[in-house]
């Protein structure tokens, strides 16, 4: 009964910038952590950012620390991530996730509903 759903994927240069944004549908009841992950060609699937229920608290991968943003707007229901000073490795399918509980998380296992993923692709 919980949906997720990204959007703002896409093709872009090294340097620049691309904002994804994630929406989500859950029960009112539940106060939830979310997160990004991404997997790359070849690779783990790996944390990028997570924010608190709040949106007070937020944790970086230390790969993306400086360059990306993460955001909540709570009334929407809707997670964020602004993405500048993009590089060729950053390109992966991205993953919005919705936690267990209300605080924010590095932890994959920790995350139980996930959207469908979009793709990001930076060129060299």
């Amino acid at each position: 009964q919980v949906h997720v759903a990204e959007s703002g994927g896409g093709l872009v240069q090294a340097g620049g910038s691309l904002s994804l944004s994630c929406t989500v549908s859950r029960r009112t009841a539940s106060n939830n952590a979310m997160g990004w992950f991404r997997q790359g060609p070849g690779n783990e699937r790996e944390f990028v950012a997570a924010a608190s229920w709040r949106g007070g608290d937020t944790m970086y991968a230390d790969s993306v620390k400086g360059r990306f943003i993460i955001s909540r707007d709570i009334a929407k229901n809707t997670l964020l991530l602004q993405m500048d000073s993009l590089k060729a490795n950053d390109t992966a399918v991205y993953y919005c996730a919705v936690a267990r509980g209300p605080i924010a998380t590095t932890n994959l296992n920790n995350y139980i509903y996930w959207g469908q993923g979009t793709q990001v692709t930076v060129s060299s």
